[in-house]
């Protein structure tokens, strides 16, 4: 949610002039909020509310002058936005934005790199991760496979940065959905998402209806900074649909599975998912232990309950920490060990540890593993 602009904004800014960052050269060209946001592809709104929320506003002002942005500064609100865009919460971001100096040039030489200019860099497997529920500043949820989303450009109508989510080429059904997410109708969300698990299964919901949308409310946020209003109560009532689907009578499976997110990962709804789809197919015991598990708990649910499959997801390479897959105690009989999430790409798995690519690879590893008949 944007703050709303005031007239303080573009007031004179009053005290001492300041000379520009480097005095021993040329002066520096100053920018206004509305050409930063332009060159960073976000929102006006966006660059106020790190300001406030962050400290990433103009560091230096001239008497009389209004506010605007030197070369260091926009140095740091690139750098924010790139940590952003590849995935580092916020707050996070902001951080590493300030501490990092930027080089003689006013560049981010320290930043790894990226395959695009600022303001359209690609969101690694789904943008973002809140700080905390309700953060305004925050990114979506992530979904359980490997999409690569690229903000789309805004615009008034059918765009990111629009009153309706861009989703050309959608069927109905997920149009539909989307209207009631905008809309903040989770009457109308809950309706929708629960005919069509009864319709279609909670596999075909996740990839053909719900995950369409969460992708278009990430790229919205990608574009604007808004949204995440939107994607909290999509969540959130997906959860809850999905959880109902979770109880299954006479599981047909005689081991429990453990479902949980990395350490540092705090988002939990693919788990959800993958537990509801478990339980469609007749597989119970499933143990959700949610987001931000600490290594030495997930172990000691591993000895307690003895599971005979485990599943552990992580959104990003910096939530991926292989050390807790290696050190998960060895039982007999054997555990099979998950990795799920686009985190893990490119990681050297530990040798008993498989990879599930996405929630229909989970589901036949997990009941091949707990040994539910027909489910491959």
């Amino acid at each position: 949610m944007p703050f709303p602009r005031t007239a303080a904004d573009d007031e004179p800014v009053s005290g001492d002039a300041v000379p520009d960052d480097a005095a021993s050269g040329p002066p520096q060209p100053r920018l206004t909020v509305a050409a930063v946001a332009r060159r960073l592809g976000v929102a006006p709104a966006t660059l106020r509310t790190w300001d406030r929320r962050y400290g990433l506003g103009p560091t230096l002002h001239s008497a009389g002058a209004h506010r605007r942005y030197s070369r260091s500064d926009i140095a740091r609100l690139e750098a924010m936005r790139r940590l952003v865009l590849d995935g580092v919460p916020p707050s996070d971001a902001a951080r590493i934005a300030v501490d990092r100096e930027p080089g003689p040039d006013g560049t981010r030489t320290d930043l790894p790199p990226s395959d695009a200019p600022a303001g359209g860099r690609p969101v690694a497997d789904v943008p973002g991760h809140a700080d905390q529920p309700g953060d305004p500043a925050a990114g979506p949820t992530p979904v359980l496979g490997g999409d690569r989303v690229r903000p789309a450009p805004a615009g008034p109508g059918g765009g990111p940065g629009g009153r309706v989510l861009a989703l050309p080429g959608a069927s109905p059904e997920v149009r539909g959905l989307a209207r009631a997410a905008m809309a903040l109708d989770s009457g109308a969300l809950r309706t929708a998402l629960a005919r069509a698990v009864r319709e279609q299964g909670v596999v075909a919901t996740w990839d053909d209806v719900l995950r369409p949308v969460l992708v278009a409310v990430g790229q919205r946020w990608a574009a604007t900074g808004e949204g995440v209003e939107v994607e909290h109560l999509l969540a959130e009532t997906a959860t809850g649909v999905l959880r109902a689907v979770i109880d299954a009578p006479e599981p047909r499976n005689g081991r429990p599975v453990l479902l949980a997110c990395a350490p540092e990962e705090l988002h939990s709804l693919p788990l959800s998912a993958l537990a509801a789809a478990l339980s469609e197919r007749g597989i119970g015991g499933v143990r959700m232990l949610g987001g931000g598990l600490p290594a030495e708990a997930l172990a000691a649910a591993v000895r307690r309950t003895g599971p005979g499959a485990l599943l552990l997801w992580a959104l990003l390479p910096q939530h991926a920490d292989v050390g807790v897959l290696e050190r998960l105690p060895v039982l007999r009989p054997p555990v099979c060990v998950l990795a799920g999430g686009a985190g893990w790409e490119g990681h050297r798995l530990p040798a008993r540890v498989t990879y599930a690519s996405d929630l229909t690879a989970a589901v036949t590893l997990v009941g091949g593993a707990v040994g539910a008949p027909g489910v491959s």
